[in-house]
C-alpha cells in the first residue's frame, strides 16, 4: 500500500528548527513535501500575495525529502504545494512547529494556523502544531511526541471536512508533560499598545506591542491546559457564522 502523501509548511520559515523537527516526526508516517516560506511569516494569519510576484524554487533544505522555498505567506504556500502535486490530493497537512503558542485568538493571527485552515478548505485534514518557546533554542521533545500522537490519529481517524486541529504544548521536558486535552478555545485578548520611538536618525517610528489578557476561568480552554502543564488540542472550522445569532438577524428590519 501506497504511504500517505504529507504536506509539510509553517510560518517561521523553512530553515526554522521547528520545520526541522516536524519534518523528522512526519517522515515516520508518509512521503513528503515540504513548502515553506523563504523567510520568516509570523503573524500573516490568512493572508495571501497578490500585489507582487509569487515564486517558489526548490530547496537544498530537508535533502531527503521533496523541498520548495516560496517567496509568500503560510497560506500561498499551501497554494503551491496543490499546484505542484496536480491531481494528486495530499493525505494530510502539518504546519509548524511554530515557535511561540498559538492559543485563544492567537488562531487567527497565526500565519501557521493560517496554512492549516487553508488546508482545511481545501478538504486536507489538516493541523498546527505550536510549541509556548520562542527561543531559536528551543527543545522540541515534547512536542514531537505530541506530533507524532496527533498525526497517527488523524490518518487512523481522519477529520471532517472544513475542520483542521490546533495543537500547543507547553515548554516542559517529555516527563513534565501531563498529557493531551481535547479543549475550546479560551476567551482572551491582546490589549494593544503602540509605542512611539525614533531611530537612530531621530525619525519617529510606532511599534506594535501589548499585553495578552485573559479572564477566561474554564478548565476546558486550551489557555488553562497550556499553563497547567498539558498539551490543548481545538478543533477549528473557518465557517465564521454565528448560527445562534442568524435567526435574531432575521428578525431586523433591514
Amino acid at each position: 500500500m501506497a504511504k500517505p502523501l504529507i504536506v509539510v509548511t509553517n510560518d517561521d520559515g523553512i530553515d526554522a528548527p521547528g520545520i526541522k523537527n516536524l519534518v523528522q516526526v512526519a517522515a515516520q508516517f508518509g512521503e513528503l513535501l515540504v513548502v515553506a516560506p523563504s523567510s520568516a511569516q509570523s503573524g500573516m494569519g490568512h493572508a495571501v500575495t497578490v500585489n507582487v510576484p509569487l515564486t517558489f524554487k526548490e530547496s537544498e533544505m530537508h535533502a531527503e525529502h521533496l523541498a520548495y522555498a516560496c517567496s509568500g505567506t503560510p497560506v500561498d504556500c499551501v497554494k503551491v504545494a496543490k499546484h505542484i502535486l496536480g491531481n494528486r490530493k495530499a493525505d494530510l497537512l502539518v504546519s509548524g512547529i511554530n515557535h511561540g503558542e498559538n492559543s485563544a485568538t492567537n488562531v487567527l493571527y497565526s500565519g501557521t494556523m493560517g496554512a492549516a485552515i487553508e488546508g482545511a478548505i481545501a478538504n486536507i485534514p489538516s493541523v498546527g502544531f505550536s510549541l509556548m518557546d520562542f527561543s531559536f533554542d528551543a527543545d522540541f521533545k515534547a512536542a514531537k511526541s505530541v506530533a507524532a500522537k496527533i498525526i497517527d490519529q488523524i490518518l487512523q481517524q481522519g477529520l471532517p471536512n472544513g475542520v483542521c486541529l490546533n495543537v500547543n504544548v507547553p515548554k516542559v521536558d517529555p516527563e513534565g508533560l501531563k498529557g493531551i486535552k481535547i479543549c475550546r478555545q479560551a476567551k482572551a485578548v491582546w490589549d494593544d499598545k503602540l509605542e512611539k520611538r525614533q531611530n537612530p536618525f531621530g525619525r519617529e517610528y510606532h511599534w506594535l506591542t501589548g499585553q495578552f489578557e485573559s479572564a477566561d476561568t474554564g478548565t476546558d480552554s486550551d489557555l488553562w491546559a497550556l499553563h497547567n502543564g498539558y498539551a490543548s488540542v481545538v478543533p477549528q472550522k473557518f465557517d465564521l457564522t454565528d448560527y445562534n445569532f442568524l435567526d435574531s438577524l432575521c428578525n431586523w428590519e433591514i
